[in-house]
């Protein structure tokens, strides 16, 4: 008997990120884990092959956690995955939408969920994750409560979809980075489109964050991400984490790095990977 390997997530059974590992790794075993902290170190124990780890969703914006826990994980990045995000009203067989006097759900989903909550005058009420929403009213039954989480999570703790796809935007769509242990994991087949993400932190020089980036441009990089924030709470002491578009290997990005490393403090790549088909629709 052959055992599978895992894969890390954060959340309980049923949630989004258990559902993308699911989709794109189903030879794989899910494991669930109660923080992103438990899942990187789940990943960099050995415990599990890879990480399915979310960083970004189009309406909510990034995962602050993540940002701040990358840099210093000792994991990289292999691959990226793109899910669309689709919500369901659920409750506990037998309970009418006419009932439903209350909905719960984690915050972010609530917000995405805010016109078919207001339309059918749902007090809210926030939960750790959209799975734990759904799991807590399948252990604690209640006619005039719902749950707001996708569909895995209903079809896991016996629930019933009262009213399917109840996010305000279609176009609703999480990215998922995919991570492992592995310090030099292989690169991607000669052809493929990459990304390259890295972290730096520039020296304290005047324009030294336009003299850093300035080899992207003349270099002819495209940089599809730029996000700064704070490390250990300094005001003065900040993160830049950064996509482009090709391979550390590429004459041009080599000589935009070589810049960038120049006027940076601190200059790491997280990984290089193959870029998702997602990126050739969207937008």
């Amino acid at each position: 008997m052959t055992t599978k390997l895992k894969i890390a997530y954060q959340g309980e059974p049923g949630a989004n990120s258990h559902e993308a590992c699911l989709t794109y790794y189903p030879d794989y075993e899910p494991q669930p884990c109660a923080t992103f902290q438990d899942a990187f170190d789940a990943v960099k124990s050995g415990d599990c092959a890879l990480g399915m780890i979310p960083v970004e969703n189009s309406l909510a914006g990034r995962v602050a956690d993540v940002h701040h826990l990358l840099p210093n994980s000792g994991l990289k990045i292999v691959g990226e995955r793109f899910k669309a995000i689709r919500f369901q009203l659920m409750a506990n067989p037998g309970a009418r939408l006419s009932d439903i006097k209350t909905v719960s759900s984690m915050p972010i989903a609530l917000g995405q969920c805010r016109k078919t909550i207001r339309k059918l005058g749902l007090i809210t009420e926030a939960a750790g994750d959209t799975a734990g929403a759904a799991k807590a009213l399948a252990e604690h039954p209640n006619p005039t409560r719902a749950a707001i989480a996708p569909a895995l999570a209903a079809q896991i703790y016996g629930l019933e979809i009262l009213l399917k796809d109840v996010e305000d935007e279609r176009y609703n769509t999480t990215r998922f980075l995919v991570m492992t242990a592995d310090r030099d994991p292989p690169r991607p087949p000669a052809g493929v489109p990459c990304v390259t993400s890295f972290v730096f932190r520039v020296r304290n020089l005047p324009a030294a964050l336009y003299k850093a980036l300035g080899g992207f441009a003349t270099n002819g990089v495209n940089m599809t991400k730029l996000e700064s924030y704070m490390e250990n709470g300094a005001f003065t002491a900040t993160f830049f984490y950064a996509d482009v578009d090709g391979r550390p290997e590429d004459e041009a990005l080599v000589r935009a790095f070589e810049e960038l490393d120049f006027f940076s403090e601190r200059f790491e790549i997280l990984g290089c990977y193959p870029a998702d088909d997602f990126r050739k629709t969207a937008g």
